[in-house]
């Protein structure tokens, strides 16, 4: 992984101090410690930080193509470079790198945007026209990897992080109320937002042209998500056969690297699925690495240990204690740049620190595996509230509240709370946000903190009809399960699982995470399956379950 950052007169050149473009690579050096590279002319200057995997010795950026007159910055890997190298010498590209980086440009050399759809990764990209004087910038499907945005006066500054952009001393920082609102409904900002005011993100699955002093934004990619008619009719076998298909290819190439490549393991289903993966077929050296806690309710040190004993890998475990995840709280803060509403984010910082104490750069997570498998409780809860509004007078009601949260239901004031919960919004059933709002509700009302200032300037925000208008056709004839899978991924796993708890607290520390679950081929295919093969009942995650049922131990 790497930084990039930029600074573009919009509408003629003249000169920019160079210092500005070294103080935005100074802000964001974590990100790429082992080398730098600029690019300068009186319309741009162009920077990158880097962390080396792939051809240590010759893939310092900026990159060229052959005439030199476009120009890459790029964050991120390409796990199919290799496939597209050699199809794009066929037709006849000289390549002076063992780069992906140059794989790219070649690729936007000869087919513009579109090239977008060929790459397999995880990347945010710009690249320079110097004769057409337009700066494309482009951001993978799921929104992985970051890119942000700002104008002032007739400059466009970008950079992978927030810090990078202030560093310009172009702008200012200030917080933007509009967008604590919606991190004190969602935990996160909605795709494009970001805390500070002004500061833009490129939304995943998008591109941006700038060109004549205009920013043009446009959708490449969609969660693919089908209607009945459009779901695949095949046995619970041949989906199973797929599904592995899919993730040893998805683990294989995302092996691909310079440098040793681990793992992280929690002993959950998802994390062990990719390391027996890697162990069973690509790496009997494999090194992996996790997390304990203290306190037994969240220590899943015995699953671990388990796993490791299964598989037979060099394990390293972190136990994150009470007292360093206080101490290490601020730090995480300023580099996932937004207010954080829990802590989650500090036991990973941790353990991407120890990770590169142990001499890796680059490891792989089950990160996700819930999303794209159905394996979360929010999507249990949507069935049950929506069998609950069709069945109100039912005895099965609070038996299936039982099998959801037998450890709750057991408690009688806890289940009075619970039959109460689920008991909401039940004649609300065709509310697109019906899997979700029941929960948004109840993060707003942390607002009682602001203050009265905070609390005027946020009424301005229209965060229902900011999703809402952010849906795409179709969705009203999704079923309930895609619905709530929908909002997940695109709200919640894109802007802060992937970005608080996954790229900003790994790259603190100079660790690339890759993500097998997230290939894109994999979430098209999981679009298509029916979702009474996704969860059977109440039954989360089951093809993936079937899917490594022999590989794993017996739970």
């Amino acid at each position: 992984m790497c930084g990039i950052a930029g600074i573009l007169n919009l509408l003629e050149p003249k000169p920019i101090p160079s210092e500005r473009i070294t103080r935005m690579l100074g802000a964001q050096i974590h990100r790429g410690p082992d080398e730098s590279g600029v690019y300068l002319d009186d319309w741009i200057h162009l920077g990158h930080n880097r962390l080396s995997i792939i051809d240590l010795a010759g893939g310092t950026q900026p990159i060229h193509n052959e005439d030199q007159r476009l120009w890459i910055i790029y964050n991120g890997e390409v796990f199919n470079y290799i496939e597209l190298r050699q199809d794009l010498i066929k037709r006849g590209h000289q390549f002076y790198t063992a780069t992906d980086t140059e794989v790219i440009l070649h690729l936007f050399e000869e087919q513009g945007p579109s090239c977008l759809e060929l790459l397999n990764g995880q990347f945010a990209i710009a690249v320079w026209n110097s004769e057409a004087k337009e700066l494309f910038l482009a951001r993978d499907r799921m929104g992985i990897r970051p890119i942000h945005y700002t104008i002032a006066g007739d400059t466009l500054i970008f950079a992978s992080e927030i810090k990078a952009i202030f560093a310009s001393r172009l702008v200012e920082p200030d917080m933007d109320p509009i967008t604590i609102d919606q991190i004190f409904t969602l935990w996160t900002t909605l795709p494009g937002w970001s805390a500070f005011k002004g500061i833009q993100e490129i939304p995943p699955g998008h591109f941006a042209w700038v060109s004549r002093g205009r920013v043009s934004l446009e959708k490449y990619w969609e969660l693919p998500f089908s209607s009945v008619e459009q779901q695949l009719d095949w046995p619970v076998t041949k989906f199973c056969k797929k599904t592995r298909e899919l993730l040893l290819d998805s683990t294989s190439i995302r092996l691909r690297a310079d440098v040793p490549v681990g793992a992280y393991l929690s002993g959950g289903l998802d994390s062990s699925g990719v390391t027996t993966l890697i162990k069973n077929n690509f790496d009997n050296s494999l090194r992996t690495f996790g997390i304990r806690f203290e306190e037994t309710a969240f220590d899943e040190g015995e699953h671990q240990e388990r796993m490791v004993q299964w598989i037979k890998t060099q394990h390293t475990s972190l136990t994150a204690e009470n007292a360093n995840i206080g101490e290490s709280f601020a730090e995480v803060l300023w580099h996932c740049e937004k207010p954080l509403l829990r802590t989650g984010p500090v036991p990973l910082f941790l353990l991407s620190r120890v990770v590169r104490d142990s001499g890796l750069k680059v490891v792989l997570t089950g990160e996700g595996a819930d999303e794209v498998f159905a394996g979360y409780n929010i999507f249990r809860e949507t069935k049950v509230r929506a069998f609950w509004a069709r069945r109100p007078e039912s005895r099965l009601r609070p038996l299936l509240l039982g099998k959801l949260y037998p450890y709750v239901f057991r408690d009688k004031r806890l289940r009075a709370t619970l039959q109460s919960f689920f008991g909401c919004g039940l004649n609300e059933v065709g509310d697109p946000f019906f899997s979700h709002r029941i929960r948004w509700e109840n993060t707003r009302k942390a607002r009682v903190f602001f203050s009265g200032d905070l609390e005027r300037e946020s009424q301005k925000s229209d965060v229902w009809g900011e999703i809402y208008r952010s849906l795409p056709g179709g969705f009203g004839d999704w079923d309930p399960l895609s619905k709530a899978q929908y909002l997940e991924m695109t709200i919640f796993l894109s802007n802060y699982l992937l970005s608080s708890q996954g790229d900003r607290v790994a790259m603190a520390h100079s660790v690339e995470i890759r993500l097998p679950y997230l290939d894109y081929r994999l979430i098209e295919f999981m679009g298509r399956v029916p979702p009474k093969w996704k969860m059977p009942g109440l039954n989360e995650k089951f093809l993936l379950k079937k899917t490594f049922k022999g590989d794993l131990p017996k739970s």
